[in-house]
């Protein structure tokens, strides 16, 4: 009795400390493993979480035995009455959560909009629902992610995309937060100083690119104030992951060293690698002693402060090219990397992304791609086809030579905006390669978007796969998130009593818009680039002539998109009391309004050749008003404000020095991006108010200005002051200080009906 009563006394003081022990006083390294026990207290919490005062009617079990080899949840009544939630780990039970709130409550949660109603009494179920995940790895995000969409989280947004994770059934996230302590650690014991660091951390909207080797020192420098901040960050993190059963991936060292390395160590090799128009980047030679020492180094820092489950994200060529493609070098480097992991953990994982493999398809070969995997045991080694929803390459790749492999699905870039997603694939290619011995060892699937905050629908649909052994069904799926997303009644919900009736020609209206943009929007097989973005948040670019112009062109059918929005529209009054359906009816709108703009700008210059001025300038004047009503629609809903963005970066700061470079930091990130006339301009642009109306419009009204007063003057469009008047505006808006509403205003509906009234005609004429 004394053993269990110390047993239970351990458990509640871990428990405080997971749960209270968020700053720096928390110990050195989280804990890396958790008990059952543990994670059903973090489960607990979760749960209390999401249902509030309903948290006395659920009952958790962490039961850790695995069945026929795989994780499970289930769900029951039980004999007292309770609603028993079990599983074999903190993410089973809250996905079994996750399955008994829409299936008996109709509730739902994503990024964009939701409804977390609950009844006053909540039904006990009807049945016993067991389920397991044929998937050993279920992997979350992307480097990128964690600066498009993540740059300026705090913990409290963390625990909400942790618990989403969690209930969506992810075991294994990417966790890359506060890695520059670890850098800065190791870099102290070479013997650099932090003024010779400096130059080598970026700004913190632009870390992932310094942290995959890109890059060096863009957007910094960074003050040790938000190094220390993301170390406690990490912390936390890991520590709510780990409490609910999750393995976090933590970064590996692959070579990228300060630009002062080569004066501190003049003796060691070193090479230089250039991404895009980026100053070169030192890279230490796979040869040198040194290589494998600094790598060592690096997990043991990192281990010493954050702990470590022993899976390492390391890729040693993201986007630049290997100096040599002969085979033997690419496998000693393979070695090399390994073994620096190996060295400080013998139990070392290595994750490495594919990406490579498809940006630079003509260097590697199968036979480079071998040589690179080849040196690694195969039981040490995850490989991520991080584009396999549009671009697989495991099949030209040898099915990665016997490695473990994840099917991922990368959906977007830059977290640009554009309704997107390849739902048969999404919906089918995991299930059939899981059974495809071709397919060699897949074991996992994973989302690595470059950004979140869009598209909840086809994240659900790709979140569907992970606890069933099949197909996903898409009709029955779209009815089933449709249900749950808008709060329509259906058969099972009934007797719950717990959501607004619609009247049945209202639920076969809007699921036959639903329709239209699965099949059309939602079915991209052919615009490798995420659906590309809008032709507003691009910087005006000027033909030479009037037979360079191309009419814009989409990967879906205009019509499917319209009927969808017409359809949304003429129901708009039935649901206008759900956010999620506010939400997807600006989301709608916003997209047909963007295509409309594009074939008026088209119109604009059209009539610019044709030196037609009356044409121009109405069609220049009905780009702008559209550009405003734009504007004016997106400022209805928070997830499509500016606002936020640039308020919660200069939150960040602790004198107002800091608060203007992470506002900096900020801006520039969704606009230049780099140095202005920089290939990465607009790559990261948003659909946002704020930015529409003053960036994006007021580029256009300088090439509009400088296109009437050719057609005045008779003169050649002067596209080189243009371009010089443009990149100036564009340094100065991010270099601005302007104040952005960080709250919506308008209503959604309201402003969508009118809208829709006033363009309807331009829509169904085109």
């Amino acid at each position: 009795m004394k053993g269990f009563i110390a047993e239970c006394a351990v458990v509640l003081l871990n428990a405080f400390v997971l749960f209270s022990c968020t700053k720096n006083d928390c110990p050195a390294a989280p804990k890396a493993e958790y008990s059952p026990a543990e994670q059903a207290m973090a489960a607990q919490e979760l749960v209390k979480r999401m249902t509030g005062s309903h948290f006395g009617c659920f009952e958790v079990v962490v039961d850790p035995v695995l069945k026929d080899g795989c994780d499970w949840f289930a769900y029951y009544a039980s004999g007292d009455g309770q609603i028993v939630l079990e599983g074999n780990e903190g993410v089973s039970v809250a996905s079994a959560l996750h399955a008994y709130l829409k299936q008996y409550c109709g509730w739902h949660s994503s990024w964009c909009g939701n409804n977390h109603e609950l009844p006053e009494s909540l039904p006990l179920p009807l049945e016993r629902v067991e389920k397991k995940s044929p998937y050993k790895y279920r992997y979350n995000l992307n480097y990128c992610t964690f600066n498009y969409s993540l740059s300026w989280w705090d913990e409290e947004r963390w625990q909400q995309e942790i618990d989403f994770m969690a209930m969506n059934g992810i075991n294994m996230p990417l966790a890359i937060t506060g890695q520059n302590t670890v850098w800065q650690k190791v870099y102290r014991r070479l013997g650099f100083t932090d003024k010779e660091l400096e130059g080598f951390f970026s700004g913190p909207a632009f870390f992932n690119w310094f942290w995959m080797g890109n890059l060096d020192g863009w957007g910094g420098p960074l003050p040790q104030s938000f190094i220390d901040a993301h170390e406690s960050l990490q912390r936390f993190i890991l520590s709510r992951e780990r409490s609910l059963g999750m393995t976090p991936v933590l970064p590996a060292f692959t070579g990228h060293v300060p630009p002062a390395f080569e004066k501190k160590f003049p003796d060691v090799k070193v090479g230089k690698t250039t991404w895009l128009d980026y100053p070169e980047v030192t890279v230490l030679d796979p040869s040198e002693e040194m290589f494998t020492t600094i790598a060592r180094m690096f997990i043991e820092e990192q281990t010493a402060t954050y702990g470590t489950n022993h899976y390492y994200t390391a890729d040693t060529f993201n986007e630049n090219l290997p100096p040599v493609n002969d085979p033997e070098y690419l496998t000693s480097m393979s070695k090399v990397v390994y073994g620096g992991m190996a060295a400080a953990d013998p139990q070392a994982v290595w994750l490495m992304q594919a990406w490579l493999f498809y940006h630079q398809a003509d260097f590697w070969g199968k036979e480079q791609i071998e040589a690179l995997l080849k040196p690694v045991p195969d039981g040490n080694m995850i490989i991520l086809d991080l584009f396999a929803d549009f671009k697989p390459v495991w099949e030209r790749a040898g099915s990665f030579y016997g490695k473990q492999w994840i099917w991922c699905m990368l959906q977007n870039f830059g977290q640009r905006p554009c309704l997107c997603g390849s739902s048969e694939s999404v919906a089918n290619d995991p299930n059939s390669l899981l059974h495809n011995p071709a397919a060699g060892n897949m074991q996992g699937i994973g989302l690595t978007m470059e950004g979140i905050n869009q598209n909840p629908f086809i994240f659900a649909m790709m979140f569907e796969n992970v606890w069933q052994d099949a197909p996903v069904d898409r009709e029955s799926f779209l009815e089933d998130w449709l249900d749950c997303r808008y709060g329509m009644r259906t058969a099972r919900q009934a007797a719950s009593g717990s959501v607004k009736t619609v009247s049945y020609e209202d639920s076969v209206i809007v699921t036959r818009a639903w329709q239209s943009l699965l099949h059309s929007v939602y079915s991209n097989e052919t615009n490798p680039d995420g659906g590309g973005w809008p032709g507003i948040a691009k910087r005006p670019v000027f033909k030479g002539h009037a037979d360079s112009l191309a009419v814009p062109e989409l990967f879906y059918s205009l019509d499917s998109l319209v009927a969808a929005w017409d359809g949304m529209i003429s129901c708009a009054d039935a649901f206008s009391g759900s956010d999620c359906f506010r939400y997807d009816m600006v989301d709608i709108t916003r997209e047909s309004l963007l295509d409309l703009l594009d074939i008026l700008h088209y119109k604009s210059q059209k009539c610019f050749y044709a030196s037609d001025r009356d044409g121009f300038a109405e069609y220049a004047a009905d780009v702008m008003e559209l550009a405003d009503d734009i504007d004016m629609l997106l400022s209805t809903r928070k997830e499509f404000l500016l606002g936020p963005w640039v308020e919660s970066a200069k939150a960040y700061g602790t004198t107002d020095a800091e608060r203007d470079l992470y506002e900096w930091n900020a801006k520039t990130q969704i606009t230049l991006w780099g140095v202005p006339g920089s290939a990465l301009n607009d790559y990261a642009c948003k659909s946002w108010s704020g930015l529409v109306k003053d960036f994006y419009k007021k580029r256009y009204q300088l090439f509009y200005k400088g296109q009437m007063q050719t057609l005045e003057s008779g003169k050649p469009f002067d596209y080189d002051g243009f371009m010089k008047s443009c990149l100036e505006f564009e340094k100065g808006w991010t270099e601005g200080h302007d104040v952005y509403p960080v709250e919506p205003s308008g209503s959604e509906i309201d402003i969508c009906l009118r809208l829709w009234s006033k363009y309807k005609q331009n829509m169904h004429g085109m």
